[in-house]
């Protein structure tokens, strides 16, 4: 949402209508200064370098687990990979990351997030480390939820895609796995 000064009267009246009573208008505002025209953004922009990719050293999305009670870094690992990259011997550069995770009570960290590998990822809490990992049909760009029905824990996550600019997008999907039993409970 751009900053009130770039809005005219009408907008923010229409903004505070809709926040208020639910109303929805439809308001047209006025063509923007063309003497600003050099300093505004038609889309979100990246700084990329010439390939496309960002133009930092990666990784380029990670996790990282703090300790809130000591304020220090428990562990930090690169979560996601370009699969172009990776087919070049390039791993672990992550990638950029939407959606968040999960954690259950046996210590267990699900997470999918990665747009251009489209994996579900499944980590130790503790250190970081990969317990196991899947492709999913798409990028699965939300938070994961975990329930129990019949006695069994599940988790499942939206698997949609739609932050990678460079494929095409054609619908989503919701991808469930059962968890294994724990035989030490029974």
């Amino acid at each position: 949402m751009p900053a009130f000064k770039g809005l005219s009267t009408g907008e923010i009246e229409a903004i505070a209508a809709y926040i208020l009573s639910g109303k929805n208008e439809t308001v047209h505002s006025p063509a923007p200064d063309p003497s600003m025209a050099g300093y505004m953004l038609g889309v979100h922009s990246r700084f990329l370098d010439v390939d496309g990719y960002p133009a930092i050293t990666p990784p380029w999305g990670s996790i990282t687990a703090i300790d809130l009670n000591k304020g220090t870094i428990s562990w930090r690992i690169p979560l996601g990979e370009h699969p172009e990259l990776a087919a070049k011997g390039l791993k672990n550069t992550g990638s950029e990351n939407y959606g968040g995770g999960v954690i259950t009570a046996g210590g267990v960290f699900f997470i999918g997030a990665t747009i251009y590998d489209a994996k579900f990822h499944v980590f130790d809490k503790s250190n970081g480390g990969l317990l196991w990992e899947t492709s999913l049909p798409g990028a699965g760009n939300a938070t994961p939820a975990v329930y129990e029905a019949g006695g069994r824990e599940f988790v499942v996550i939206a698997a949609g895609g739609g932050k990678d600019r460079r494929t095409p997008q054609s619908g989503g999907t919701y991808v469930a796995f059962a968890l294994p039993e724990d035989k030490s409970a029974k």
